[in-house]
């Protein structure tokens, strides 16, 4: 799963790396981005900018919009089956964007986990798939929320956790956001991430905490870093 990541590139790096889109002057900073939090989202509306939906995916039929917490993410492999991402999958598309996200590796003989960042070997950032909804309240308000989808682990990443992030090419970001695109058409962006241009590190259990969102977060434990 993806649990916890980070977003930390300025405005003017997000503009470059998302040309074409238009990115908030005062889009924050941040290292410890956690489930119910704003997360900065484009979808495939064709309005061409960034917003901040709930990172929580509320399907448009939920009694109760508490049903976020539990969709997080949504598995690749059955978005088609469940309820709760089907239509969204259909229609409702979008890119989550990030930097670095966390996973945390069981220590052998232990019950203790030691949190792991992982990034892009350029320390560029990039763009989680991921699904969005919206969500009416009965007072007549809305939410905009969003699921990241995951997938298997590439080689990298298996030794650490079952599951990983699915993170899209920048040359696929058209076809994933495009509203005419049938499901099927983008099931193979839905794939592991190549581990050669990934990069992974310790860090302290800082992160653990939600409430701290610093760089402390990001500090490695250690100098050597684990590339694929």
């Amino acid at each position: 799963m993806c649990g916890r990541f980070t977003l930390t590139a300025t405005p003017q790096t997000l503009t470059e790396a998302f040309a074409g889109y238009a990115v908030p002057d005062k889009t924050p900073i941040r290292y410890n981005i956690a489930p119910s939090q704003p997360v900065a989202v484009i979808t495939n509306t064709n309005e061409k900018r960034l917003d901040f939906f709930v990172w929580g995916l509320v399907p448009a039929w939920a009694k109760d919009p508490k049903i976020g917490n539990r969709l997080i993410n949504a598995r690749a492999e059955t978005l088609g089956e469940k309820p709760s991402f089907k239509n969204a999958y259909k229609r409702r598309r979008c890119l989550v964007l990030a930097d670095g996200f966390y996973e945390w590796q069981k220590k052998p003989g232990s019950k203790t986990k030691t949190p792991m960042y992982i990034r892009l070997a350029s320390e560029r950032p990039f763009a989680f798939a991921g699904l969005w909804e919206r969500w009416q309240a009965p007072d007549g308000g809305e939410i905009l929320s969003c699921t990241i989808i995951t997938t298997e682990p590439n080689e990298l990443l298996r030794p650490i956790h079952n599951r990983m992030p699915v993170i899209v090419e920048p040359a696929d970001y058209d076809l994933w956001l495009n509203p005419g695109t049938r499901p099927e058409d983008g099931l193979h962006l839905l794939r592991p991430y190549p581990s050669h241009n990934m990069r992974v590190y310790p860090v302290s259990t800082h992160v653990n905490n939600a409430r701290n969102d610093d760089p402390t977060c990001i500090e490695p434990l250690q100098a050597d870093l684990f590339g694929g």
